[in-house]
């Protein structure tokens, strides 16, 4: 049994490097495809660059994975897109020349401004705690009363369910059920849509043992992409490649986008073969950290030639 397991474990490996190739082994591609452009690079933060775990406040990255991410974003305007809220992936990640976008790409955040050429006419221009000026993109503002009100509520119905917790994303609530017996997932669930009855302006997603409050606008992170690219005037141009790396199915709507205009490439993070918009696959975190390097290095010996 056990070998049959492991020889069906092969062979979906197989499949999903024919499907989706290692971003490792097709290296030299990538970087063929980058000869002449700018690149601009997108990270998801759970699953990507740390590891998934049982107690969301403790998905804390490793030094060297900082290290790796601090290396590339000197070559590379570099961005965390993330469903957790922006001051969350911050604490975690603590570099401030990236740009953040939190809450699936509603609070975006650039780093402190250098020149006026980093801006968009969408941006309101705000001070971080240093009072720096910073460009700040919040399109779903107006919801921040209703999303705390529906968090308080669904606080107070999952109290009593052991292992169910709450997550304040600011302008997104997460209800985790990874710690609760599956025979209570559904009972979660329950209490969410309960609730949301009395709020057609909120919308649930689904995530990894993840139910996600999220406004009805039309947002995500394929939108966040966009419009990330297009503050660093790189929207229009010829010469880029956006590479989007993501692990979660909220992370297929930048896949999408890229695919669709043709500016990039999504690298699907999972050890598992499964449907994606993305053109490449790392199978962890770990790998993340080795192609991350591997573009740094790339782009040292470029810039030395």
């Amino acid at each position: 049994m056990q070998l049959h397991f492991t020889t069906l474990i092969f062979f979906f490996f197989l499949i999903s490097q024919l499907k989706f190739p290692s971003a490792l082994a097709s290296f030299d591609q990538i970087t063929n495809c980058a000869k002449g452009k700018r690149i601009a690079l997108f990270l998801d933060y759970d699953g990507t660059l740390s590891p998934i775990v049982d107690n969301p406040d403790c998905a804390f990255m490793s030094d060297n994975m900082r290290a790796a991410v601090k290396k590339v974003a000197e070559y590379f305007p570099t961005a965390i897109i993330s469903g957790r809220s922006r001051d969350k992936v911050y604490e975690f990640v603590g570099l401030s020349e990236l740009y953040y976008a939190g809450s699936h790409g509603m609070d975006i955040i650039g780093p402190p401004r250098q020149s006026n050429s980093d801006n968009h006419p969408d941006c309101i221009r705000s001070s971080d705690q240093q009072v720096v000026e910073v460009n700040l993109f919040q399109p779903a503002a107006e919801f921040l009363p209703m999303i705390n009100e529906v968090r308080g509520l669904l606080k107070e119905c999952i109290k009593d369910i052991e292992g169910a917790t709450v997550e304040n994303n600011k302008f997104c609530v997460s209800v985790h059920y990874r710690n609760v017996d599956e025979e209570s997932w559904q009972i979660v669930g329950q209490h969410v849509y309960d609730i949301l009855k009395e709020y057609p302006r909120l919308r649930v997603t689904h995530g990894r043992k993840v139910l996600e409050v999220r406004p009805v606008i039309d947002w995500d992170k394929g939108k966040a992409v966009t419009f990330l690219l297009e503050s660093l005037g790189l929207n229009n141009c010829d010469d880029v490649l956006a590479i989007y790396v993501g692990d979660d199915r909220t992370d297929e709507d930048a896949f999408k986008v890229l695919r669709e205009v043709n500016k990039g490439c999504g690298i699907l993070v999972s050890p598992a073969p499964k449907e994606s918009n993305a053109i490449y696959s790392l199978r962890d975190p770990c790998e993340v950290m080795e192609f991350l390097t591997s573009l740094a290095v790339w782009k040292s010996s470029i810039q030395a030639r």
